[in-house]
């Protein structure tokens, strides 16, 4: 199910790291009018925003949500109640935020909701720390992956997120993302209808990180890729303040920022979101 690969029966509601039993825990359901403008129209994006990220990011922005008990345990119907109430509010798509731990889950409301109605793309926005058992799983399913690829340093993934096996496994869930749905493609209304959108966030003093992740997309995914050069990172959750973290407690200058994109840029990659 993840590739922290628990070993626990989650059909007996057995729970590890992700807190997560039989059901899959729902924080929020809403409208997102901040995601990126291919997704929110105008509108909004659907989103789902499940608790509990098999992450562990001490610069969590969402820590409330992604590492608490925050919502609940919600079955199949009542996920596909969310998606056809998201879509009857306008929504141009169901957007998934932080489903790793839960793919069966949201294969199960999805089968639950097509039946009733369900026509909106499924967006699946993921850490990119993905079993690529599930990945296979959700083959026709998605119609738009957007991963966020965080760190390349198998030392740093262990740092702060607790996953030293990170890089690798998100080189190899975006891989299969992009073999099951390609690059990006719009509709005549500028809105995303398949394909992979792929985003970073700019850390600080860690754009060497941001340039072979850029590099590696251009060269070994797609130069079509569409990415998301993301600088909104601010300090949060353990980081502000902690003498330990205090090489990541600033945001990134304009500089950094613009050091990014040039490399990617410089790659090869064109297609940038806003």
């Amino acid at each position: 199910m993840c590739p922290r690969d628990c070993h626990v029966d989650r059909l007996a509601d057995e729970r590890s790291l992700c807190h997560s039993g039989r059901h899959a825990p729902v924080a929020s359901v809403f409208a997102h009018h901040g995601e990126e403008d291919c997704l929110r129209g105008w509108n909004g994006s659907g989103t789902i925003f499940f608790s509990w990220c098999n992450l562990r990011c001490v610069f969590c922005q969402n820590w409330d949500i992604s590492q608490t008990d925050a919502g609940r345990a919600c079955t199949a119907e009542e996920i596909a109640t969310f998606m056809l109430q998201l879509q009857e509010q306008g929504c141009h798509n169901v957007n998934f935020v932080t489903p790793e731990h839960v793919a069966p889950n949201v294969i199960e409301a999805v089968a639950t909701a097509v039946p009733k109605g369900l026509r909106l793309p499924i967006v699946y926005n993921t850490s990119a720390y993905d079993s690529l058992r599930s990945l296979e799983l959700l083959d026709g399913i998605v119609d738009v992956y957007m991963p966020d690829f965080k760190f390349w340093d198998p030392d740093v993934a262990r740092r702060l997120a607790r996953a030293r096996d990170y890089p690798e496994v998100a080189r190899r869930a975006v891989t299969e993302m992009h073999r099951q749905v390609g690059p990006l493609k719009m509709g005549p209304d500028g809105l995303a209808r398949r394909g992979v959108l792929m985003r970073h966030l700019v850390m600080p003093g860690m754009a060497d990180d941001a340039t072979r992740i850029m590099a590696w997309l251009a060269t070994e995914v797609s130069h079509d890729t569409y990415v998301n050069v993301m600088g909104q990172y601010r300090p949060a959750h353990k980081v502000e303040g902690r003498e330990s973290y205090v090489d990541i407690d600033r945001r990134p200058s304009p500089e950094e920022l613009a050091e990014v994109r040039a490399a990617a840029e410089a790659a090869g990659l064109w297609r940038f979101a806003r």
